[in-house]
């Protein structure tokens, strides 16, 4: 490049600089955008593309990767949460207890800076279905916002390390936990419960970032009131138009312990002022207790910020039989379809199938199976509705087999990214069917509320871990990379053109965005399930971080020292992973990389 151009290029990336900063300052907390270089969301923008526009790193010299230094968390659990890094901080949290950390990335090694303690009620461990996990915290205005375990929201000073508030939103003892990332918009901090497994109801919440007060809370089950639908509330399709369907589509009393938590990933669009975000499976698992399309689980809300009132919602999976949730991500794109330019998001479902959605309206624009699916035939898209294999339906007493993706889906809670370089969508996901048997079950607060026994195993071809890229608009695969155990980390798109995920073995890998060719990989002291995120630092250069510690539901058989004989161990993901513990270890540790100097 010549010096001239150079010097354009500089101009225009400090004008930017300016211009965001002028905005933040005349419209605080609107603009929670992680400047060129910082990763201050947990998918390091609203729109949930996990895109970085760093491009130090590239093909060409990606094998000379090496380690810049490493962090240790002290804890042994799951790791799954996105690193932060906001001017010359990374910030961190852990798994339970959810301690923070703050280290300097200005200083050699970046040393601890603080740490705060936050020390949750010992007993949420005993409620959390699938391991002690925490998906990461967000930043804003000088504030660090994340969860704890015991349903608690936090805020930190992002400086100091000093507590500015606390709000404590649920109760253990129901069942309920948070292990979600918040994402901050408009000045508010939005949080979501978990708990399906337990009888939970489900919420999304909005919190002033400078108090820590309610703002809104909308429900995922029960009236209208509760589920803040009202005039603005247009879906696209007819079946979700009508008074009180949050109560209707259920058995009497069923919406109040009925889950729909909101667990997942939420997103943002600026242009057209709404988020969106998923809702969890219906509760029990056993889908004969529960008949009607019980809503609004298992589906997408479009919702105002400023208020919560909803929009729009679509449910991928009605009467959701298989336990396939809505709360994977929504990543936001423009796009060009049949000729003109809409607005989209891409949803990769459990359910097993890639849905293009119009994010203004809520129609459907395809959705193509990207696994092995059995327990459907795909998406009617003139009325919205996933079509049901009757021949996979759970009945109590008896076993059904070959149920294709498992309850985990097609791809779990292990966020995907895009790059508007290559137009891909690059999933990280699992190959695995399952075997089950559904039973009646009692609700009894506090306490497991499934009523199915599974059993799940390696799909087509043995290996259990895929990770994809997809093109959205022509729903189809371009490339895929097979690996042995679920790909359960999140991944990385940079504008290097390189994409990075983790496996469960502790491989950390780069590879080529346009062909899927393996460029570079490190082993790691135990399995990832972080999410990867790139960052330029005080020098200068880009960085790439993630964090190792094997855990979540795919690893609980290593974190929890699970005895994998019993193949229905958590919730039968144990009998598709008794190998693991062969493979790897319990770890926790964040790992950063550069280029040498």
């Amino acid at each position: 490049m010549r010096s001239d151009e150079q010097h354009a290029k500089k101009r225009s990336a400090r004008w930017t600089r300016l211009l965001l900063l002028l905005l933040s300052s005349l419209l605080p907390g609107a603009f929670a955008f992680s400047q060129e270089g910082e990763w201050t969301l947990p998918a390091g923008n609203p729109a949930s593309t996990r895109f970085s526009p760093l491009d130090q790193i590239t093909i060409a010299n990606v094998a000379r990767l090496q380690p810049a230094f490493t962090f240790e968390t002290g804890m042994l659990r799951g790791h799954e949460a996105a690193p932060l890094v906001v001017g010359g901080t990374m910030y961190i949290v852990g798994p339970y207890p959810n301690v923070l950390f703050a280290l300097d990335l200005t200083r050699p090694g970046a040393p601890l800076k603080w740490k705060f303690e936050p020390k949750p009620e010992s007993a949420a461990q005993g409620v959390a279905c699938c391991d002690v996990v925490n998906r990461g915290a967000a930043y804003a205005d000088g504030r660090v916002f994340f969860n704890t375990l015991d349903n608690q929201t936090i805020a930190v000073d992002a400086a100091s390390g000093t507590e500015l508030w606390r709000a404590k939103l649920g109760d253990i003892r129901v069942g309920e936990s948070m292990t979600m990332a918040p994402l901050v918009v408009k000045n508010k901090v939005l949080v979501g419960n978990s708990g399906g497994e337990f009888g939970v109801r489900g919420w999304l919440t909005a919190l002033d970032a400078a108090t820590g007060k309610i703002a809104w809370r909308a429900w995922s089950t029960g009236p209208d009131s509760d589920v803040l639908i009202g005039a603005q509330f247009k879906p696209f399709y007819p079946q979700d138009r009508g008074k009180d369907l949050g109560v209707s589509s259920w058995p009497p009393e069923a919406w109040k312990i009925g889950g729909g938590n909101a667990w997942g990933w939420i997103s943002y669009d600026p242009e057209l002022d709404l988020v969106y975000y998923g809702t969890g499976n219906p509760g029990p698992w056993n889908p004969e207790q529960r008949p009607g399309d019980n809503r609004w689980t298992s589906g997408l809300f479009a919702r105002r910020p400023d208020t919560g009132e909803a929009v729009w919602f679509y449910q991928f999976s009605p009467h959701d039989l298989h336990d396939y949730d809505g709360v994977n991500e929504n990543i936001l794109i423009d796009a060009e379809i049949g000729g003109k330019p809409r607005k989209v998001l891409v949803h990769p479902d459990r359910n097993g199938h890639v849905y293009l959605i119009d994010r203004a309206s809520g129609e459907v624009l395809s959705a193509n199976a990207f696994v092995k699916v059995t327990t459907s035939s795909g998406v009617d898209l003139k009325t919205g509705r996933l079509r049901y294999e009757p021949s996979k339906e759970p009945k109590v007493g008896k076993t059904v087999r070959e149920i294709c993706p498992t309850s985990p889906g097609g791809k779990d809670w292990q966020p995907s990214a895009y790059s508007p370089r290559t137009r891909l969508v690059y999933i990280p996901h699992q190959n695995l069917c399952q075997d089950s048997q559904t039973s009646q079950v009692s609700y009894i607060a506090g306490t497991p509320y499934v009523g199915a026994d599974v059993k799940m195993y390696p799909g087509p071809g043995g290996h259990r871990g895929v990770f994809t890229a997809w093109d959205p608009i022509a729903g189809k695969a371009v490339w895929e990379k097979q690996e042995t155990f679920p790909v359960w980390s999140g991944a990385l798109a940079t504008a290097g053109d390189l994409v990075f995920y983790g496996t469960m073995e502790g491989w950390f890998k780069a590879v080529d965005a346009r062909s899927g060719a393996l460029l570079w990989q490190y082993k790691t002291d135990s399995g990832i399930i972080g999410q990867p995120v790139s960052y330029r630092g005080p020098d200068g250069k880009q960085y790439v971080a993630v964090l190792s510690g094997v855990g979540g539901w795919a690893g609980a058989v290593v974190s929890g020292g699970l005895d994998a004989r019993d193949g229905t161990a958590a919730l039968g993901f144990a009998n598709a992973m008794k190998d693991l513990s062969a493979a790897t270890r319990k770890g926790g540790k964040l790992y950063v990389f550069k280029l040498p100097d």
